[in-house]
């Protein structure tokens, strides 16, 4: 079954400029593409550039590359405009200034003075591999107690209430949490001023119309974080379908410890991205053989419950033969996993 909406569809391509794009990240895009495209709706290109300190100033236009590679299209983006600009987060603060005030006079906010060594200090390991649960050691100050700290020795909290929330998702089925006692008050404004991607990301998709934001399951909690941002501005709440990631043979999610796995080492090897796109739609669960395919040719069969509900498990196997001048398919490992992963 499809996903659908009560009102028009558009989703979203969100890359993040802090290094290259990889593997795992195409195959999210390829989902995001075709739940957008599948339903008749819009799609926005977003570059979400807040983490400044880790922005590299290349990747932004390599991101435009690789999806452009991978065939994938947008209707508005920095590179095209578009009725909503701009659609890069850096360009975009006076916007979040604004929302911010509103939350301060609301005293929905508060400064934190805390540093991550007191939270770790004063909290117990949290579940999702999050780090501790802030404990609220600054939740008794308002938001006017600024006046009295000095600059850039706080960050700002989200005041989260006691209720608690659920929604289903498209692609890891109900949720449900208790946002405050499972995550805590989170920080919506850093020490320098600059707005955290939690409020930054909502913001944005509001400003744009997304109805549909499909990403990786490791984003789930702060999924309940956003849905609590957007109750307090009073804002539209999108549709979510979270994907399971893209993991190494350890078991952890795709990283450098697994090789270089950059779509721009197959742009320079002349990989056609038919096959890439085939490999990602096969190892998500659309399609029962690796073969070649455009993410066009995939529109027609796109059905959300054909994905796979685990993690899809990237071996050495698999990357030599996208790299590979044949292409052909290895025995041993192109079966339909049954779990979402693969033993070559």
């Amino acid at each position: 079954m499809r996903l659908s909406f009560a009102r028009p569809v558009v989703g979203r391509l969100a890359p993040s400029p802090t290094g290259a794009q990889h593997l795992g990240n195409a195959r999210t895009y390829l989902i995001a593409w075709l739940a957008a495209r599948a339903a008749g709706g819009r799609v926005i290109l977003r570059i979400e550039d807040i983490d400044s300190p880790r922005v590299k100033a290349w990747a932004v236009q390599q991101a435009i590359d690789d999806l452009r590679w991978l065939g994938l299209d947008w209707d508005e983006g920095p590179d095209i405009g578009g009725p909503n600009g701009p659609y890069v987060q850096t360009e975009r603060q006076e916007y979040y200034r604004r929302f911010f005030r509103e939350l301060s006079d609301r005293n929905l906010v508060y400064p934190c003075t805390c540093s991550r060594s007191d939270i770790a200090a004063a909290s117990a390991p949290h579940a999702d591999q999050e780090g501790p649960v802030y404990p609220g050691t600054c939740r008794h100050r308002s938001s006017r107690d600024q006046e009295n700290l000095a600059a850039g020795s706080f960050s700002w909290r989200f005041r989260l209430t006691t209720e608690s929330d659920s929604y289903f998702d498209h692609g890891a089925g109900q949720q449900s949490r208790s946002p405050a006692a499972d995550l805590g008050d989170f920080v919506i404004c850093k020490a320098d001023g600059t707005p955290s991607y939690q409020m930054a990301v909502v913001l944005d998709d509001a400003a744009m119309g997304v109805t549909q934001v499909v990403r990786g399951n490791d984003l789930i909690p702060s999924t309940f974080r956003q849905r609590a941002l957007i109750r307090a501005w009073g804002l539209p709440i999108p549709e979510y379908l979270h994907l399971p990631l893209v993991i190494g043979p350890d078991g952890r999610r795709l990283a450098k410890r697994h090789g270089d796995t950059r779509l721009s080492i197959l742009r320079e090897n002349s990989v056609p991205p038919e096959r890439l796109i085939g490999f990602l739609a096969w190892s998500a669960g659309l399609r029962e053989f690796p073969g070649p395919a455009t993410a066009q040719s995939l529109l027609d069969s796109f059905e959300p419950t054909k994905l796979h509900s685990r993690p899809f498990v990237l071996h050495p196997a698999h990357w030599d033969w996208l790299l590979a001048p044949s292409g052909k398919v290895a025995p041993g490992w192109f079966e339909t996993p049954t779990n979402g992963g693969t033993t070559p």
